[in-house]
C-alpha cells in the first residue's frame, strides 16, 4: 500500500507541477441491468456490440469477476453511493428512501462535494431520481428523461407505467396485452430526444466547461433496462442471426431449496415464449447494450478532446445483471451469478495499466474507498467495502476477501474465485463450483464433504442485519419541497 500511495502522489505532483489539478477529476459511468454480454467480458462471446466498452476496458483494467452488493436497483445503488450493505442502511428493495431513515450517511457526491469538487450529475445515477436523489449532494443535475412514450403520473414513489395515449404501434413488440415495462423496439421518437442520449450530451458540455477546481461527473445510463426501446440503427448494430438462447437445464431448479425457486419470476419468459420472441428479446437486449455502449464512446471522445483524460479517473459499472431463461428466471433479483456479475472498468491515470485484467473477485461496494484514495479525500473508516487501488497497481496482487451480494434480509451470496455460496433467511443453502458448473446447474451445498468450505465462506456474511427501512407506506414524499412526511405522527422530514 506504501508504494501506491507514493505512486499516486509522485503523478498527483507532477500533474500540479504541469498546471492541472492537484487531484484527478472523476467521470463515473453507471448503466442499468447490463449483465456480463460485453465482448471484452466475453459473456456472450463476442456477438455483443461494445466497442466503446471494449476502448474503455483498453485504457486501464477490467475486472472481470466483479459482483453487484445487491441484484436491483434500489438497493445496488444505494450501497456504491453510501459504501454501506444493505444490512447496514435497511434499503433491501425499491421502495424504500435512504434519506429520511439515514441523514447521517453521506454518499460519494456529497463526500467529493465536500471535498472541494464541482460534482454534477445527468440521468440515473441514485435510483429513480426524485426521492432518492436529494438536490444538496449535487453542484448541479439533469433530471432523468424517460423514452416511454406515455404519461408517468406519479413520479414521486415508485413509478409505474400508465399507457394514456399510446403512440402508433404500442405495444412495438406485438405482445399484447403489454405488460408493466416489458417491451421493446423504436418509438417515433429522435435520437436527439431518447433520455440516455441527453443525459450523455449534458454531461459532455460540462466536460467542455473550464473551472478552478476538479470535476467529479456522474452520468447515468438508463439503457439496457426495459423497455429496450432504441433507434434503429442499434437493432441494425446486433445481427439477428448471432442471437443463441441462453444454455438451460430443464430440470435446472430441482435441486434448489424452497426459498431460492421462490425467486424464480418464470412468467414474462413464458409469454415471450408463447408469443415466439424469446430470440427477439434477447436481440433487443443486445440492441439496448449497443446504444448505451454509443453513449460511453461519446462520453470517451468529450473527454480526450477536452485534454483532461490525462487526470481524469473513469469508472465505469452497471448495478446488477438479467436473467433471460437461466434457471426459468426473466428477471433481476437473485443472487446467482447471472443477477450478480457485471462489468466493471477503472481507469486511473499513472496507477493502472492499459488492457489489464483483474480476475480477483470484487464488489461495487469496493468503489467508494477505491475513489476516496485515488483522490485523497478525507478517509470514512465507516465505509464497508475496501480500496481496490492494490488491484489497480497489480492485478495479481494477493486479495482474500470474496465478494457479498445480499438480496433482501436474511440472503445472501459469498463469491470467491471458484465457488459460490449462498444461504437464505430460512437456513437452505445452495453452493456451486464454477471451475467444473459454471452454469450453476449442480448444487453441492448438501455433500458432506464441502462443509468446511461452507462455513470458510460463510465468515463472510454480515454478522447483523438491522430491519428493513421505512418507505412510501409510512413516509409521504413532497417533489417540490423535497422532504418527507412521517404518516404516523405528522412529522415533516428534510
Amino acid at each position: 500500500m506504501k508504494y501506491v500511495a507514493l505512486a499516486i502522489a509522485l503523478v498527483l505532483m507532477l500533474g500540479a507541477t504541469a498546471g492541472a489539478s492537484a487531484r484527478p477529476n472523476v467521470l463515473f459511468v453507471c448503466v442499468d441491468d447490463m449483465n456480463d454480454w460485453v465482448s471484452c467480458l466475453g459473456g456472450y462471446g463476442l456477438k455483443a456490440h461494445t466497442p466503446n466498452i471494449d476502448r474503455l476496458a483498453g485504457r486501464g483494467t477490467l475486472f472481470t469477476a466483479a459482483y453487484c452488493t445487491s441484484p436491483k436497483c434500489g438497493p445496488s445503488r444505494a450501497a456504491v453511493l453510501t459504501g454501506l450493505r444493505p444490512t447496514t442502511t435497511g434499503i433491501y428493495d425499491n421502495v424504500q428512501w435512504l434519506r429520511p431513515h439515514r441523514p447521517d450517511v453521506k454518499t460519494i457526491p456529497q463526500h467529493f462535494l465536500a471535498g472541494g469538487y464541482y460534482v454534477a450529475g445527468a440521468g440515473k445515477v441514485c435510483h429513480h431520481t426524485a426521492g432518492n436523489n436529494p438536490p444538496d449532494q449535487w453542484s448541479e443535475f439533469f433530471d432523468q428523461v424517460y423514452d416511454d412514450p406515455w404519461d408517468r403520473p406519479d413520479r414521486t414513489n415508485y413509478p409505474r407505467v400508465v399507457v394514456t395515449d399510446p403512440p402508433p404501434g404500442f405495444p412495438f413488440n406485438g405482445i399484447t396485452p403489454h405488460q408493466h415495462e416489458m417491451d421493446w423496439g423504436s418509438p417515433p421518437l429522435e435520437e436527439s430526444k431518447y433520455g440516455d442520449v441527453q443525459a450523455t450530451d449534458w454531461i459532455i458540455r460540462r466536460l467542455a466547461d473550464q473551472r478552478d477546481r476538479p470535476f467529479f461527473l456522474a452520468a447515468g445510463l438508463f439503457h439496457p433496462h426495459l423497455p429496450w426501446l432504441c433507434p434503429p440503427r442499434y437493432f441494425d448494430a446486433v445481427d439477428p442471426a448471432s442471437v443463441v438462447l441462453p444454455p438451460i437445464k430443464e430440470d435446472d431448479a430441482d435441486d434448489l431449496p424452497a426459498a431460492a425457486r421462490a425467486l424464480i419470476r418464470p412468467q414474462r419468459l413464458e409469454l415471450a415464449k408463447r408469443f415466439g420472441k424469446q430470440a427477439e428479446s434477447i436481440h433487443a437486449y443486445l440492441s439496448a447494450i449497443a446504444f448505451a455502449d454509443a453513449q460511453v464512446g461519446k462520453l470517451l471522445d468529450a473527454l480526450d478532446e477536452s485534454g483532461q483524460a490525462d487526470d481524469t479517473v473513469v469508472v465505469f459499472w452497471s448495478d446488477h445483471g438479467w436473467h433471460h431463461g437461466e434457471k426459468g428466471h426473466w428477471m433481476k433479483s437473485t443472487l446467482w451469478e447471472r443477477a450478480t456479475r457485471v462489468p466493471l472498468v477503472i481507469v486511473a491515470p499513472g496507477v493502472t495499466q492499459p488492457g489489464t485484467r483483474c480476475d480477483r473477485p470484487v464488489n461495487l461496494l469496493d468503489l467508494y474507498p477505491t475513489l476516496i484514495e485515488l483522490c485523497e479525500l478525507e478517509a470514512k473508516p465507516e465505509l464497508e467495502g475496501a480500496s481496490l487501488v492494490p488491484l489497480l497497481a497489480d492485478p495479481a496482487a494477493k486479495w482474500e476477501r470474496p465478494s457479498v451480494t445480499t438480496w433482501r434480509r436474511g440472503n445472501h451470496a459469498v463469491r470467491d474465485e471458484r465457488y459460490r455460496y449462498i444461504r437464505y433467511h430460512d437456513g437452505s443453502e445452495e453452493l456451486y463450483d464454477h471451475q467444473s458448473d459454471p452454469h450453476e446447474w449442480t448444487n453441492l451445498a448438501d455433500r458432506r464433504e464441502h462443509a468446511a468450505l461452507k462455513q470458510r465462506l460463510a465468515r463472510w456474511m454480515p454478522a447483523t442485519e438491522v430491519d428493513p427501512a421505512p418507505g412510501k407506506d409510512a413516509y409521504q414524499f413532497d417533489l417540490k419541497s423535497y422532504t418527507w412526511t412521517r404518516k404516523s405522527d405528522g412529522k415533516r422530514l428534510q
